[in-house]
C-alpha cells in the first residue's frame, strides 16, 4: 500500500499540472502564436508607406493600453486586434459579448470591436496631434475559428485577407513627413518592461468597472457619448448622441 502512494501523488500531480497548463498557459501560447503570424504577415507592407508596431504598450497619466498591431501609414492609422480561437464565432458589432461554439458548447468572449475602439480612443487622447478621425479598426482571427455570422461595419477577417483589407484604403491622408511625425509622437508614449504588464492588468480591471458604471448611467461604451432614445423601423432604441461618427445602438428592454 505504501509503495503505491508515491505513484498516486505523481498521477494526481500530473493531472493538476495538465489542467493548469490547459486553462492558464495554453491560451496565452495560442495568442502569442496568432500575434506572431499577423506580425509576419504585416512585413509584406511597403516600408516606405507603412510603419508597423507589434504588441506595444502605450502609457499616459498612469493609464495604459496594449495594442496588438498598430500600422501608421500615409493612408491612415490601422489598429488591429488579433484573436486566436477555435470553433464557430458569432457576433454583432454593438453587442457586449460574442459567442464561441466549440464541441457543442457555447462560450462568451468580449466583443473585440469594442475592445479595439477603446485602444483607438486611448491613442487619440495621448496628444492633440493624434486627435483626428483617420483611424481604421480591424479584427483579425488568426486561429482555426470559422466566422459564421458576424454583423459589423468594422472588418472582421481571417489573417489571409489582412493585407488586402489594408490596401483597400487608397486615399492619401498624410504626407510621409506627417506619417513620421505621428510615429514620433507614438514613440514618446511607448513603454516596455516587465512591470508594465502588471500595471496594464490593474488598469484593465479599473476600465471594466468604469464601463459598467457608464452603462448604468446610459453612456456609450464605445466613445463615452450620451445614449438617447431614438425611433426606428422596429420601434424605439438607444442610440449614441455622436452619430454618425459613432453608430453604437442598444435595444430597449
Amino acid at each position: 500500500m505504501e509503495s503505491t502512494v508515491p505513484y498516486l501523488i505523481i498521477f494526481f500531480g500530473t493531472i493538476i499540472l495538465y489542467y493548469i497548463f490547459k486553462f492558464f498557459y495554453l491560451p496565452k501560447i495560442y495568442g502569442s502564436i496568432g500575434e506572431f503570424q499577423v506580425s509576419r504577415t504585416l512585413k509584406r507592407l511597403n516600408k516606405k508607406d507603412y510603419i508597423v508596431h507589434n504588441n506595444i504598450y502605450l502609457k499616459k497619466n498612469g493609464r495604459t493600453s496594449q495594442i496588438d498591431h498598430l500600422v501608421i501609414s500615409i493612408y491612415g492609422i490601422f489598429v488591429i486586434e488579433t484573436k486566436t480561437y477555435k470553433g464557430w464565432i458569432f457576433g454583432n458589432e454593438n453587442s457586449k459579448y460574442w459567442t464561441q461554439t466549440l464541441y457543442r458548447k457555447k462560450y462568451k468572449l468580449y466583443n473585440p470591436i469594442l475592445q479595439n475602439w477603446s485602444h483607438i480612443n486611448f491613442t487619440k487622447g495621448l496628444s492633440r496631434s493624434l486627435a483626428f478621425n483617420h483611424y481604421f479598426p480591424i479584427v483579425v482571427f488568426a486561429g482555426k475559428a470559422k466566422l459564421k455570422r458576424i454583423e459589423s461595419s468594422v472588418p472582421v477577417i481571417y489573417r489571409r485577407k489582412l493585407i488586402r483589407t489594408i490596401r483597400r484604403k487608397k486615399d492619401v491622408l498624410f504626407t510621409h513627413g506627417e506619417m513620421h511625425k505621428i510615429n514620433a509622437v507614438i514613440l514618446n508614449y511607448l513603454v516596455s518592461g516587465s512591470k508594465i504588464k502588471k500595471e496594464h492588468r490593474k488598469h484593465t480591471k479599473k476600465t471594466v468597472k468604469r464601463s459598467k458604471k457608464r452603462a448604468n448611467f446610459g453612456a456609450c461604451p464605445r466613445c463615452g457619448g450620451k445614449l438617447i432614445i431614438k425611433n426606428g423601423k422596429h420601434g424605439k432604441f438607444h442610440g449614441c448622441s455622436n452619430f454618425p461618427k459613432c453608430n453604437f445602438t442598444k435595444s430597449i428592454k
